[in-house]
């Protein structure tokens, strides 16, 4: 069984953008809804995603937090293309920036589209309580916000929110 424990946060300043060592543009969407999920109607969400030249179908345990259960699976292009065509809500454009602090791998990601403007950092861990540095460019942590979670962005994407919303400490 995969399990992720990763944390998110928004992002304070640019400092990030200097010691990027390497971004990857990314098209995702979702085949089940956020109402679905929300509701326990079904208990996971099921994304697909490109990444330049590769393609994944990706599950996700809906609860709230930093530990989930994920699945990744590669899948050729081609049927990640009309995958995205079937999806629900809206699609996911982003630059994801790769970005090293201290021993620990830094993904940053720069939404675009419907959602320009917003950027948030994950962190990947090996264990719910490992510890790692925060970057001086790191704002509030947001892993609990379920709004900054993808799939929530593909139903009501960051263009929608209100300036209350865009205050992470909400």
């Amino acid at each position: 069984m995969g399990i992720e424990i990763e944390r998110k946060f928004t992002v304070a300043g640019p400092g990030w953008r200097a010691a990027a060592e390497r971004v990857q543009a990314m098209a995702q969407g979702y085949l089940n809804g956020l109402d679905a999920v929300e509701s326990g109607a079904q208990k996971a969400s099921v994304r697909v995603r490109i990444e330049g030249q590769a393609a994944f179908l990706n599950l996700k345990s809906r609860q709230l937090g930093h530990t989930r259960q994920e699945f990744d699976y590669p899948i050729p292009v081609e049927d990640a293309r009309q995958l995205l065509a079937l999806c629900v809500g809206g699609r996911i454009e982003k630059r994801r920036h790769y970005v090293r602090h201290q021993g620990h791998l830094w993904e940053v990601d720069e939404f675009l589209g419907d959602n320009g403007g917003l950027v948030v950092a994950e962190i990947e861990l090996d264990s719910a309580d490992e510890a790692f540095a925060r970057p001086d460019w790191l704002g509030v942590e947001v892993t609990d916000q379920p709004r900054y979670y993808n799939l929530a962005l593909a139903a009501r994407p960051y263009s929608q929110w209100s300036a209350g919303e865009r205050d992470s400490r909400l």
